[in-house]
């Protein structure tokens, strides 16, 4: 995510190269201009970011530090709209978000996405099939509903207004936390459309509503979160999709265009795949820092406290197996893709990119090691060095895997050299040698 528009940036720093340089900084304002126009950041935000930034160099006196700090000021304000940051729960529970949007923009699947963010932390929560235009979407639901192991509400041939009041009632003799209630959408914006949302609306009293955008179609995402916001009010909108736009700018203007904060933002296809906007942290990722408090985050939501420091002392100890090793596996992708977690990483951008296709369910190397794991006996997933020096455990892993011997033992032996590695870095001088590590590889002196 942001690559385009992070490089953009880079390229157009690099245009300063002296104090008090206005020639300078006008040919960084141009090319500044030109990405974002390129990025589909809207005309009239680009113009008002370029006008600030400018002034407030001048003012500081023109720099690169200077330049950067201005950029970043003024990206943080064009981000940040008054309004609420992430889920943001009602005094009283349950908390109702109406989920509002058009055919198409993805948000049944949103509604899923985050139904699971909240299941991960620990709330009860009741998805409400109240989109009846659609016929699949009831089951769409009801099948993601499955999938995440979160409880949805649907009646037969009822009405949205009734499915709605009736999820209520059971939602409130039930105690759940959070009521997320999917509502009907069309292929436009129709005057049906709008009055069936108002009565949803009347008889949902919801404590938000969040309109769901697809990031793909550009600027008529804008348009028409704005239109929905002129028609119901909403009070946040979540971005879909986000994944897939290599231009990214929809982002930057449409909570400014609109006055509404941008809450979510869709980071990929799976249920993981759902990040909270929170436009300080944004900047940060746009400007190449990264993102570690969105990243720490994500990870205490999935990984138990009690477990880690216990994996902690295997690491050290180098005692880590491969039933550690499935644990953490399923815990990573309980985060979300890959690509989006290392993309948090500060000066990690570019390999993130790289890392667009990665599937650590459907990756060849993954499946490989799957296979070899479930053909080892369980004393052997518990102690590795069963393995490491016995060839005929090995060829009967092989076998059982479907893989050569060749193959399990380039495995066995990836997995060895990760293991000392963690043990090497576990220690109390861990990452200072880290440190050390990283600089050589920046200067390219690191040792074979």
């Amino acid at each position: 995510m942001f690559e385009a528009i992070s490089n953009s940036f880079s390229n157009a720093i690099k245009k300063i190269r002296f104090q008090d340089d206005e020639k300078a900084l006008k040919k960084a304002l141009v090319e500044l201009k030109k990405s974002l126009l390129k990025s589909d950041v809207h005309h009239k935000v680009v113009k008002e970011l370029l006008n600030k930034v400018e002034l407030d160099t001048k003012k500081a006196g023109i720099g690169k530090e200077n330049f950067l700090k201005a950029l970043e000021k003024n990206l943080k304000d064009i981000l940040e709209v008054e309004g609420k940051q992430g889920f943001v729960f009602a005094s009283k529970p349950p908390t109702v978000v109406l989920m509002t949007g058009l055919q198409g923009s993805g948000k049944t699947t949103t509604t899923g996405k985050l139904g699971y963010y909240l299941k991960l932390r620990k709330k009860k929560v009741l998805m409400v099939a109240a989109d009846l235009q659609r016929l699949a979407a009831v089951e769409q639901l009801k099948q993601i509903g499955e999938q995440i192991e979160v409880d949805v509400f649907s009646e037969e041939g009822s009405e949205p207004v009734k499915v709605v009041k009736d999820a209520l009632d059971y939602a409130n003799k039930n105690l759940y936390d959070v009521v997320l209630i999917d509502t009907a959408g069309r292929l436009a914006i129709d005057e049906a459309l709008m009055e069936e949302l108002k009565s949803v609306k009347e008889a949902a009293k919801p404590d938000d509503i969040f309109y769901v955008a697809d990031s793909l179609t550009g600027q008529d995402a804008v348009r028409s979160a704005a239109k929905f916001n002129e028609e119901i009010g909403i009070t946040g909108v979540i971005l879909t999709k986000f994944d897939g736009d290599s231009k990214g700018g929809v982002a930057i203007g449409i909570a400014h265009q609109i006055g509404v904060p941008l809450r979510f933002i869709g980071t990929g296809e799976k249920m993981p795949d759902l990040e909270v906007f929170i436009p300080e942290r944004i900047t940060s990722r746009l400007m190449g820092a990264g993102d570690i408090e969105s990243l720490a985050e994500k990870t205490a939501a999935v990984i138990d406290e009690k477990k880690a420091k216990e994996l902690t002392k295997k690491i050290k100890k180098g005692k880590f197996n491969f039933e550690d090793f499935l644990e953490q596996l399923e815990s990573l992708k309980k985060m979300g893709s890959l690509k989006s977690l290392i993309s948090m990483i500060p000066g990690m951008g570019n390999v993130a990119s790289a890392l667009k296709n990665v599937d650590l369910d459907n990756s060849k190397e993954i499946k490989k090691i799957k296979a070899m794991i479930s053909s080892m006996t369980p004393k052997e997933r518990k102690d590795p060095d069963l393995i490491m020096k016995n060839n005929s455990r090995k060829r009967r892993i092989a076998q059982g895997a479907g893989l050569s011997q060749q193959e399990v033992n380039k495995i066995l032996k990836q997995f060895n050299n990760a293991a000392k590695f963690a043990k090497k870095f576990s220690g109390k001088k861990g990452m200072q040698d880290l440190q050390n590590m990283m600089n050589q590889m920046k200067t390219g002196g690191i040792p074979r």
